[in-house]
């Protein structure tokens, strides 16, 4: 039974894990955006969000309807004053944009924070857990899995069978195309970078009511982003949130195995599907 204990905390550790890896599977597997200041993003909203709560007293449910605007206004300047400018077919100079973005922010973080681990306080629900005979599971880990299903289900309509959905991958696959058709393809990747990082709002509050941040964690946070979509495989969202469930698992059987398997576990499946399925587990090729 310890096991199926172990899969099922494996899939709740997965619906955190996911809330990082959609918007990153937006940018990164649809625009072909890679964006390694994503787990600084995350740990960036964080911290802002523990200073608001502790300054303004302000629960975890009014600091996601805070940090999810500004999360998504962070994302738009950034679309339109840094990768709007080197986006092409060639990933590179966003790799390298962003990566100096990576740096300046964690510094930036450092000077204002310092390197002190904080956490934001979730009251009674952060002990607060149901139980399924001998299972126990806490109901934050099941409201950030079920807030991950629903962000992925709404995320993955509005790609399907909206405009704007429509207009993104069209631009993914055919930059100059896209622009003759007369989509403003600088406007929709701006909006589709404002959506990624948006979310990102949401999962920092959880990942601070979840365990404490500091500003170098967001390099961890990158790594699980790009695994899960790798995993799931590049362009689909829904295989983000499946290699969520499989890195998450992955991890918490780990660590039952033996605490430093944990977290090398996760790596270790990473690589085997990268092996045998390059294109991802859910990829059509």
């Amino acid at each position: 039974m310890q096991w199926v204990d172990a899969v099922v905390q494996g899939v709740l550790l997965g619906g955190l894990y996911a809330q990082y890896a959609i918007g990153m599977a937006l940018m990164f597997g649809v625009m072909r955006i890679v964006n390694i200041a994503h787990g600084d993003f995350i740990i960036l909203l964080g911290l802002i969000g523990i200073s608001i709560a502790t300054a303004w007293g302000l629960g975890s449910a009014g600091l996601i309807l805070l940090l999810v605007p500004l999360g998504a206004l962070i994302g738009w300047l950034l679309q339109h004053s840094v990768l709007n400018k080197v986006i092409g077919t060639d990933p590179i100079p966003s790799l390298i944009a962003t990566f100096g973005l990576s740096i300046a922010l964690q510094n930036f973080m450092l000077q204002i924070w310092s390197a002190d681990t904080r956490s934001l306080s979730g009251g009674t629900l952060s002990v607060a857990s149901v139980s399924l005979g001998p299972i126990h599971a806490g109901v934050l880990p099941v409201i950030v899995l079920a807030c991950a299903v629903l962000l992925t289900g709404g995320l993955d309509l509005v790609l399907r069978y909206t405009a704007f959905g429509r207009g993104l991958r069209a631009s993914a696959a055919d930059h100059n195309a896209a622009t003759l058709s007369g989509v403003n393809t600088k406007e929709v990747y701006a909006l589709a970078t404002a959506i990624a990082v948006g979310i990102l709002g949401m999962a920092a509050v959880f990942q601070a009511m979840r365990t404490t941040i500091a500003p170098p964690d967001g390099g961890a946070q990158l790594i699980y982003a790009f695994e899960a979509v790798i995993i799931g495989g590049m362009g689909s969202i829904w295989g983000a949130f499946t290699g969520s469930m499989i890195l998450g698992v992955a991890q918490v059987v780990g660590f039952r195995i033996d605490p430093g398997w944990g977290i090398l576990l996760g790596h270790i499946v990473f690589l085997i599907v990268l092996a045998a399925r390059p294109q991802g587990l859910m990829s059509r090729g």
